[in-house]
């Protein structure tokens, strides 16, 4: 048993339950206490720590459980970082990453890459090349050299866990699609435009650091507090633990065979849903049965992009069932959550079919699944038809064209995100604003206020006016490229985008570091470019950008400085790679972007694609663009068609208050578990791509966050994020193999033969609508 250093030893008490978001316990002023030390380390069998007031081990329950019981201590201040091996594998993943996480983007359901598939490539590749690459301790004698500064950069020894965490951050910054590339893909389909190369890679960049910069500046309320626990790492981080720590240990060596048992074993399996037999991506007992009703198509259908709701489907792809799909993670996120979430996507469902059934908004005309604008006879909406040549509206055109139209389920899936954020805003400020106050007067008087961060203290730290310099460089380039690319932004609204990111990134991070849950404020950026500069699709792109993609950028940026903070990756290494992984990132983003649109350009315009390729994102993007850019004084004005969509905001600020006042008088009813922006949220939750995955992810999320974590606590600390960790590693280079190999991602599509589980129409026999 290892022990570790003197750390924070922290009162159980007085913590609220951030980890499940029980909220409105005993805080005492929410100090940490730092008193003593704790023996041994996460991977131990069992700690006079982990058992309760019984001797039995006890759950996983609050902020400072995850920070003490769930993460690892440990760290060794020698080991490098910046070494041959992290910089070769660093660039490499993230050219790999980009261009994958540029591919997912254009798949029929949103797909992101999985940090879990890169940082295990990563490993290794990391112990092939300390293995081969020469150096003072490496282990073969005739690869063996002096011990020098040029060969310990080149292999200082075994792959440590700081190359590991560096590498991953930068190939994970670099895999998630940019914003900015779907604009430049709706020019390219919708509006026949290509912007220049350079403006497009500058505005990429520029509009990837704004974020960085803003979350930098904002990090000691954001990152480095205890109750900002980021769910979503805790796969990852415990990865890194079972990977590089206690390596001699019986526990440990049987916890890493667990884990790739179970890398191989999904590996294997998740070609029979993505490609042998697609049925099993969604079983319909319900269409099965009938097979040539609409309805039960709608209701239970799912199992194809934009098809049904999904109801009662079994999902056995954990490539929608895991977290890389539409689900948050069933084996991770918090149980309030997901009972939120579910709770919400039941009222989803109900609201959905009686808006359809009702044909309010004339749902009937339209598609019951769909992101794109219809002309009111149901056929698609020409943007271009109402547009002058400089893209801006022309009202006489207008006039003899006639407004566009959403689908009913459309209608709500704004309503319901203009909800969640004002729902988001109270909700912080009713259950965190003081914790968010007290932590910034704990940074300012230089308290330590986290285990960790106690730990990060022998570090240099990065100065704030590298933040600052990389924020100005960032709004430099912006500035530049949206009057040299045309966008029509002015100056000032730049400005004004850049100030609504400031005010609503702690809201955004606040929710999503708590409950594994992610705002979006991009309706509201978008109704405040269409208020202040209207008329124009292409000015409310850019808009949304600044506005909405500098909150995205941030909150990536945060996430990963705090996992920076749970591994002891010093800050400094964390801030190089980060600013590299956007660069790179960007640039490999447009250029896979420019091959896909030209061999897939007819696919991607269709409502419905492929099973392989879809335009839905760059639909769904273009579509608010136009309504809100350039009808949105006309569409959403409070006397127009889609009126209420807007005025949701404000009824969402209501919507936290019933719970936190019943909270208050009657603690027990567990008010203080709904989340109420994920409640109002789910109002659209089924709205887009397969959907055949709920009602199985919910079955899981029960079985985890409730009974395993309440009733098998020690198997749960052990092995149930490792366990998702394997189940989204092994899907995820699956689906990469899969995309090369037979998926069309070479530019060869190879079909395989229809039979009983890959029939022609949709994979789960229901009804095809479209």
């Amino acid at each position: 048993m290892a022990a570790v250093d003197s750390v924070p030893v922290h009162p159980i008490h007085e913590r609220s339950d951030s980890f499940s978001d029980e909220k409105g316990a005993d805080k005492e002023n929410g100090s940490i206490e730092i008193a003593a030390s704790i023996q041994g380390d996460v991977y131990d069998d069992l700690r006079a720590i982990d058992l309760g007031e019984d001797g039995k081990e006890r759950p996983i329950e609050t902020d400072v459980d995850v920070a003490t019981r769930l993460i690892s201590l440990e760290d060794d201040p020698t080991l490098p970082a910046f070494t041959f091996r992290m910089w070769f594998l660093g660039l490499g993943l993230s050219c790999f990453g980009a261009v994958l996480g540029q591919i997912f983007y254009f798949r029929p359901q949103t797909v992101y890459v999985s940090p879990l598939f890169l940082q295990i490539i990563a490993y290794i590749l990391g112990l092939v090349l300390e293995d081969i690459i020469p150096g003072p301790n490496n282990v073969r004698e005739r690869l063996r050299t002096p011990d020098n500064a040029f060969w310990r950069f080149m292999n200082p020894g075994p792959f440590n866990i700081k190359e590991h965490v560096a590498i991953t951050i930068f190939s994970t910054t670099a895999a998630e699609s940019a914003l900015a590339i779907s604009i430049f893909a709706a020019d390219s389909l919708y509006y026949n435009l290509s912007p220049n190369v350079g403006v497009g890679i500058f505005t990429l960049i520029g509009s990837q650091l704004m974020g960085y910069g803003l979350g930098g500046i904002m990090r000691a309320f954001l990152v480095y507090p205890t109750y900002i626990v980021f769910p979503n790492l805790l796969p990852t981080v415990q990865l890194f633990d079972a990977l590089h720590r206690g390596k001699k240990i019986f526990l440990q060596k049987k916890r890493v065979k667990f884990f790739w048992s179970i890398f191989i074993a999904i590996f294997v399996w998740e070609w029979f849903p993505e490609f042998i037999a697609p049925t099993l991506t969604g079983i319909s007992i319900f269409c099965l049965a009938k097979r040539d009703s609409a309805w039960f198509t709608r209701i239970f259908g799912g199992a194809a992009g934009n098809e049904g709701l999904g109801m009662f489907s079994l999902c056995l792809d954990w490539n929608y069932v895991g977290s890389g799909g539409g689900s948050l993670g069933a084996l991770f996120t918090p149980l309030s959550t997901q009972l939120s979430l579910y709770f919400g996507t039941m009222v989803c469902i109900i609201a959905f079919c009686a808006c359809y059934a009702a044909n309010t908004w004339s749902g009937q005309n339209f598609p019951f699944l769909s992101q794109a604008l219809f002309y009111e006879n149901g056929s698609l909406f020409d943007q271009l038809a109402i547009l002058d040549e400089n893209f801006r509206l022309d009202p006489a055109k207008l006039a003899e064209v006639g407004l566009p139209w959403f689908a009913s389920s459309q209608v709500l899936t704004k309503i319901g995100a203009n909800l969640a954020i004002g729902a988001t805003i109270m909700h912080v400020l009713l259950w965190y604003g003081k914790d968010i106050i007290e932590v910034i007067r704990k940074y300012r008087a230089g308290e330590n206020y986290d285990p960790h961060l106690a730990k990060m203290k022998i570090y240099p730290e990065v100065p704030m006016w590298w933040y600052i310099l990389v924020f100005l460089a960032s709004f430099s380039m912006a500035m530049a490229t949206i009057y040299t690319g045309h966008s029509g932004l002015p100056w000032w609204g730049l400005i004004v985008a850049l100030i609504i990111a400031a005010i609503f990134l702690p809201f955004v991070v606040t929710v999503y570091a708590i409950t594994g849950f992610v705002p979006n404020i991009q309706n509201l950026v978008q109704i405040l470019g269409a208020s202040m500069i209207p008329g124009s699709p292409q000015t409310n792109m850019y808009f949304t950008l600044y506005g909405f993609n500098t909150v995205d950028q941030a909150r990536g940026l945060i996430r990963d400085l705090k996992m920076g903070q749970y591994t002891k990756l010093p800050p400094r290494v964390t801030f190089t790679v980060q600013c590299l992984g956007a660069i790179i990132g960007g640039i490999l983003n447009y250029i896979i972007m420019k091959v896909i649109i030209s061999t897939h350009r007819e696919i991607l315009l269709d409502v419905q694609g492929s099973n392989i390729w879809s335009g839905q994102q760059v639909q769904s993007f273009n579509s608010d663009a136009v309504s809100w850019g350039a009808l949105g004084n006309l569409l959403y004005a409070p006397d127009g068609r889609y009126g209420i969509v807007p005025f949701s905001i404000l009824i969402g600020l209501a919507v936290p208050v019933p719970f936190w006042i019943l909270h208050k008088f009657f603690p027990k009813l567990g008010a203080n578990h709904v989340i109420t922006p994920i409640l109002c949220w789910t109002l659209g939750y089924l709205s887009v791509g397969i959907n055949s995955s709920v009602f199985t992810t919910f079955c899981l999320a029960v079985f985890s966050q409730y009974y395993l974590r309440k009733h098998r606590p020690r198997w749960f600390r052990k092995y149930n994020f490792l366990l998702s960790a394997a189940l989204d590693g092994g899907t995820q280079v699956m689906v990469f193999v899969f995309t090369f190999a037979v998926g069309g991602g070479s530019g060869k599509v190879t079909s395989m033969p229809n039979w009983a589980l890959n029939p022609t129409g949709n994979p789960d026999y229901c009804q095809r609508l479209t």
